[in-house]
């Protein structure tokens, strides 16, 4: 299949990412009301609502996400119009989180219903580091593109880091690390994240690497008193972090935290890097690195992706 007949709607932002950073932007046709990177993809007609109030308050967002998840209805639905019209060849979705996206099964659904194309569908589903590079390489088969220079220099990014902290175990205790994924109700970020905490020379706390994002209480925290506490909520961006963050903070056994004492609080964009399992984890753990030890590392990235709180 020549490029000209390529016709690729992605619904994932991650995916998007994937395809743009392989050079398959202008193959992309529409696009899910998330994908918003690169800039150039923002004039792609959009294919997803949310059936929730993305605006409402955490716990808010929670509990109609939950509600929704009962009653077996997805979070997002699919404008099948949009989709009929555009006539992709392929579909780019995932099935790693319920929360994060379209679902499959949406999908499966969306594509029997339209009367003109038969688009194959791409579905990703990483946990781990490895498994965003294998979907990398997987999306480059499947449009026939080469990925080994583009995994090559993410590969060597992510080692440059994991060769500065490797020596820090022996000469320093490692900083342990809290990142929190979701404020009301708290959760710890998990899947690629705590690895990326351990190339980044700290010691993961409340999460294990490859497996979903648990729950965390007042009293995990406050017994596990991290020494840095990194907020990256789901679906926001760094002013919508900040005042998140702000609200937790109100929280009397806050004070009792060594890394709220310490001033080691930081926010990042979460929705624009660490949500996103594509090729831009590497900057999150740029700049983890950067936050865990300003020392070694300074990437530019302070003040524009990540703050103190």
């Amino acid at each position: 299949m020549t490029d000209g007949n390529l016709r690729i709607v992605s619904l994932i932002p991650s995916g998007t990412e994937i395809l743009a950073v392989l050079g398959l932007t202008d193959a992309i046709v529409g696009r899910s009301h998330e994908c918003d990177y690169p800039p150039e993809i923002q004039d792609r007609p959009i294919c997803t609502q949310p059936r929730l109030n993305t605006e409402a308050s955490s716990s808010k967002i929670h509990d109609e996400v939950n509600n929704l998840l009962q009653n077996a209805l997805s979070i997002y639905e699919i404008k099948t119009d949009v989709l009929e019209k555009l006539q992709p060849t392929h579909i780019v979705t995932q099935d790693q989180c319920e929360v994060c996206a379209v679902s499959v099964s949406e999908v499966e659904k969306a594509v029997a219903s339209l009367t003109h194309t038969a688009p194959e569908i791409i579905s990703l589903k990483p946990n781990l580091l490895k498994e965003v590079w294998a979907d990398i390489e997987r999306v480059a088969n499947v449009f026939q593109v080469d990925s080994l220079k583009v995994l090559e220099n993410l590969e060597a990014r992510v080692k440059i880091v994991a060769q500065k902290t490797q020596g820090l175990s022996q000469t320093e205790n490692l900083p342990t690390v809290a990142c929190i994924e979701w404020i009301d109700p708290l959760m710890a970020a998990a899947n690629w994240i705590p690895e990326l905490v351990t190339l980044a020379g700290g010691k993961p706390l409340f999460s294990i690497t490859g497996q979903p994002s648990p729950q965390l209480t007042w009293e995990n925290l406050i017994t596990g008193n991290p020494d840095i506490i990194v907020f990256m909520p789901c679906g926001f961006d760094l002013d919508r972090t900040r005042q998140e963050a702000e609200l937790l903070t109100k929280n009397s056994e806050w004070q009792k935290l060594r890394a709220n004492q310490t001033g080691r609080v930081y926010i990042t964009d979460g929705n624009s890097y660490f949500n996103r399992p594509g090729p831009r984890l590497v900057e999150s753990l740029e700049m983890l690195a950067e936050i865990l030890h300003p020392e070694i590392f300074q990437y530019g990235y302070k003040g524009e992706t990540w703050e103190l709180l």
